[in-house]
């Protein structure tokens, strides 16, 4: 069977369209995916990078929350090392004080992807080894134990039970055990590696305030077509886009999956072109039926967060719509738990 399916978006642009229109094509996402039923829908956090647009993932957040009713909403995530958590608590503080019951608080560990950006965002490599206690301390200023900071509180954040999930493998996700919070695991091509990770999870998990049990949520991409083929051809412009940025050093704006067949691709663009395509689920409604079936029993995935990057936005909204259907999301929305 397959669990339950949120999205998540990371406001990727598109060849020929300004950045500003992937935030609005996001924010229309969100408002179709809570019309197929889809349970949460989360945004991104990527600082300075060119080909994406999420950089204000809580601002976005606001933005998707106020076009949508019935929805979750989040961050998938909020990168912790780049941020004050007093700050950060207090941001989703306001956005669960404007849309109560609605908002979920996805952090990860990472920092900026080159020096040029960690400098001007006034981080460091090695912010991202603070990362539990600054998750520590993120939780205390919402429950109202933080004791680094005597007599101050966040406000109006304190008191206010704002679900948090850990973006982590490896040693994040035995932080995300130690906390006893829900993990979201990525990376579906490297399985086994993803497997590892949830199994150490669930080994250490400490039961919690924030979770009475361990949660997995196992996010990655996911396309549905008519045709294998037709649904190949959606994860197209993200392929070469992966390519491009490896053998350039930028990530460019997604293509016409037309004009990238047309490509001649130097041996080490089609390698990595041709790798960026593994892994992945994809193909008619009957064959990722069953390899979604799969993953969650092979992972013991609780629910499913998917991404789909790619430059046909019908072709997007054609996959999210068969992949609704097949997991049979319509029936599910009305008495879905948060």
């Amino acid at each position: 069977m397959i669990p339950r399916i949120s999205l998540l978006d990371r406001s990727r642009t598109r060849q020929g369209h300004p950045d500003p229109q992937a935030l609005r094509d996001t924010v229309e996402l969100a408002r179709e995916a809570e019309r197929l039923g889809y349970h949460r829908f989360w945004v991104s956090e990527h600082h300075g990078v060119p080909g994406v647009a999420g950089s204000a993932p809580t601002v976005l957040a606001a933005a998707v929350a106020a076009s949508t009713r019935r929805i979750r909403v989040g961050t998938g995530g909020v990168m912790l090392p780049n941020h004050q958590p007093m700050v950060v608590a207090e941001q989703f503080g306001v956005l669960e004080a404007l849309f109560p019951g609605r908002i979920d608080m996805g952090v990860g560990r990472s920092v900026g992807f080159t020096d040029g950006i960690r400098r001007a965002l006034g981080r460091g490599t090695e912010d991202a080894d603070r990362f539990e206690e600054q998750l520590a301390e993120l939780l205390g200023w919402l429950d109202g134990t933080q004791r680094a900071h005597p007599g101050v509180h966040a406000r109006p954040a304190e008191g206010l039970r704002i679900p948090a999930y850990v973006l982590a493998t490896g040693e994040g996700a035995r932080i995300a055990a130690r906390a006893g919070l829900p993990v979201v695991v990525g990376d579906l091509p490297a399985r086994s590696r993803v497997a590892q990770a949830v199994a150490a999870y669930r080994e250490e998990f400490r039961p919690s305030p924030w979770g009475a049990r361990p949660y997995v949520v196992v996010s990655g991409t996911v396309a549905v077509a008519a045709t294998g083929e037709a649904a190949r051809r959606i994860l197209l412009p993200e392929a070469w886009a992966l390519a491009y940025s490896r053998t350039r050093g930028s990530f460019p704006p997604l293509r016409p999956a037309g004009e990238i067949e047309a490509l001649e691709m130097t041996p080490k663009e089609r390698e990595l072109y041709e790798g960026a395509l593994q892994g992945h689920v994809h193909g008619a409604e009957e064959q990722v039926a069953a390899e979604l079936t799969a993953v969650a029993q092979d992972l013991g995935a609780d629910e499913l967060l998917v991404t789909t990057s790619t430059y046909d936005r019908t072709a997007l909204l054609d996959s999210l719509g068969r992949l609704a259907r097949l997991a049979g999301l319509h029936t599910r929305a009305e008495g879905d738990a948060p």
